[in-house]
């Protein structure tokens, strides 16, 4: 038996049917659900640059911690940036659903990638250490500032911090890859 009703999801039989039903029945785009195996990307990603990091290390004559912590920050942002280029207009648009001035200038979402390549240099570079600490307290602490408020919305969004080719929930990490960054920023900063 089949019902005279149009449901929800079906098309309007006339055309004064109300178009705001239709797109109420669509389903709407969510984050992926946070499980350890959506981070997969981020743990190889983080454990790569690490090894490169360490890997370096081998041509100095000794160990020395600073250089180890340029070498990992100025990889680790190079690939960062990278995934965010491959469609800087994606990341743009997920990275304007939660950070506060990308919220309001497109430009500065659109900017983001080419601030933390810049940065990637350098660190890699050794170029003017002091000011490429304070550019990434100041960008990685107000990156994190717009990841806890999300977070304590308890939206349900896409971290756009690895661009938008990997699908990785907005969570806790992406604070803590913020804070990592600013501690290890300060830490070179201070010592």
């Amino acid at each position: 038996m089949t019902s005279d009703k149009p449901s929800c999801c079906s098309s309007p039989s006339s055309p004064s049917a109300p178009h705001s039903q239709e797109e109420s029945c669509s389903p709407k785009p969510s984050a992926p659900k946070a499980s350890p195996s959506r981070y997969r990307p981020l743990f190889v990603l983080i454990a790569l640059t690490f090894l490169a990091a360490l890997a370096k290390q081998v041509h100095y004559p000794g160990w020395d911690g600073r250089s180890f912590m340029h070498d990992f920050m100025g990889l680790f942002l190079l690939c960062f940036s990278m995934l965010k280029l491959f469609d800087s207009k994606g990341f743009a648009e997920g990275f304007a659903k939660y950070d506060l001035l990308a919220k309001r200038s497109k430009t500065y979402a659109l900017l983001y990638p080419f601030l933390e390549l810049a940065l990637a240099l350098g660190y890699l570079a050794r170029w003017q250490p002091m000011i490429v600490y304070l550019m990434t307290l100041t960008l990685m602490s107000f990156g994190a500032i717009g990841v806890l408020r999300s977070l304590s919305l308890k939206q349900n969004l896409t971290c756009a911090c690895m661009g938008s080719s990997l699908n990785v929930p907005l969570s806790t990490v992406a604070v803590v890859e913020n804070v990592g960054m600013v501690a290890m920023a300060l830490l070179m900063l201070l010592f």
